[in-house]
């Protein structure tokens, strides 16, 4: 149905870029796949790392309880947390801090347009109804201090799909032809693209970039053409966050990289990924409103353009080091002795190893606040990675390696 009403749409006002195609498979409201459907967990398309274990919900808590603490401890602190899935983030959040000072101060708002979900999500936060309040978008609501929380949620942000052809970048475009065939087709990209390229310094994007030829010939790839994403949706969600949170922190966890490993030469395919009953395709036109479509973050943009907004970058990390220097590797300790030790432990640790979430995702915060010096959170003691960001225009030598 979906592919169909795509395809009118295409014969009526001519080719949309990919960018629009994405929003319409995702967020269509009658059959978009985050409308639609509750594509999370084990009967779903994929799993996040809040379906592993409830230690990482609470690992995450120690870390907000941490700022609210640095913010003055406020009697009033809210949580944002934009499309919290089957909201287990949440509940094991607030679960781990019930018993705490800070929970007293708590006031949890979700943004969440899908009502199937949003049902589910009554259901799961029963406990805590009233702590919890629910809105359909950030529109109308006031400047508030506290934390904004988003866990997978930029990766799938639609973006715009471009290419190298023949020594040019162009943008890719979608068309129908036939029976409601979906094709692309290729178009000069936009002033905002190729002011993106210039920001990021991608080489491997600019027209008759002959170093980009011999590296990709360097790296024996068999690829006649260079393909990525842009995702320029990014800019304006931080303008959202900015006029919603009046003091306070970002917490972003995703999977993604720094401008610099996102756009190398080798990496010639994109990152842009279907998920559709736990396996992934690299094809964005089949099952369409059925699966998930995702590209990775530029977390170089999202700190760059956070700069704008008057947000600090904090800290950047890999996942794991991220949650072990918040002590998740304690909580395997607390395991009930009644529970499959061994069992608890293994999900635990693929939140933190390499070959699990532990590498693969990454965790930036950003401030914005009356600070002078940027402050100094748990999750990085560690490691922090900001350096490699390049957006050392703010960076506090105190707070990074």
């Amino acid at each position: 149905m979906l592919k169909k009403i795509i395809a009118e749409k295409i014969r009526a006002n001519g080719p949309m870029p990919f960018k629009a195609f994405m929003e319409e498979t995702l967020y269509h409201p009658d059959y978009g796949y985050y409308m639609s459907s509750i594509p999370f967990g084990r009967e779903g398309d994929f799993f996040t790392a809040s379906h592993l274990h409830p230690a990482f919900g609470a690992a995450i808590g120690r870390q907000i309880e941490q700022m609210w603490t640095l913010m003055g401890s406020p009697a009033l602190f809210h949580i944002i947390e934009f499309g919290p899935g089957r909201a287990l983030l949440a509940s094991d959040m607030l679960m781990y801090l019930s018993d705490t000072e800070f929970f007293k101060s708590i006031s949890y708002v979700i943004i969440e347009a899908n009502p199937r979900l949003r049902r589910q999500q009554e259901a799961m936060l029963a406990p805590f109804s009233g702590t919890v309040a629910w809105v359909d978008s950030i529109d109308g609501l006031p400047p508030v201090a506290g934390c904004i929380l988003s866990n997978e949620l930029l990766d799938a942000f639609a973006v715009h799909l471009v290419q190298m052809d023949n020594g040019a970048l162009k943008e890719v475009w979608v068309a129908a032809e036939g029976d409601d065939t979906l094709c692309e087709v290729l178009a000069e990209p936009s002033k905002e693209i190729l002011e993106y390229v210039e920001e990021f310094n991608i080489d491997v994007l600019r027209d008759s970039n002959t170093s980009f030829k011999s590296a990709i010939a360097a790296e024996a790839a068999i690829q006649s053409t260079y393909r990525t994403e842009i995702n320029l949706a990014i800019r304006d969600w931080l303008k959202d966050c900015s006029t919603i949170l009046r003091e306070g922190f970002i917490i972003t966890i995703d999977y993604g990289f720094p401008a610099w490993q996102y756009y190398q030469p080798g990496r010639c395919r994109g990152t842009l990924l279907c998920y559709f009953r736990h396996k992934t395709s690299e094809n964005p036109y089949v099952n369409i409103g059925q699966q998930d479509i995702t590209a990775h973050v530029n977390f170089s943009a999202l700190g760059k353009w956070g700069i704008l907004q008057g947000f600090t970058p904090v800290g950047y990390a890999a996942q794991g080091t991220f949650l072990l220097s918040l002590g998740i590797d304690e909580l395997i300790c607390q395991i009930p002795k009644d529970e499959d030790y061994q069992f608890e432990a293994i999900k635990i640790k693929r939140l933190l190893v390499p070959e699990g979430m532990g590498q693969s995702h990454k965790v930036m915060i950003q401030y914005k606040g009356m600070e002078r010096e940027t402050p100094v959170l748990k999750g990085f003691t560690i490691r922090n990675q900001l350096r490699e960001l390049d957006v050392s225009a703010v960076y506090n030598p105190k707070n990074g390696s």
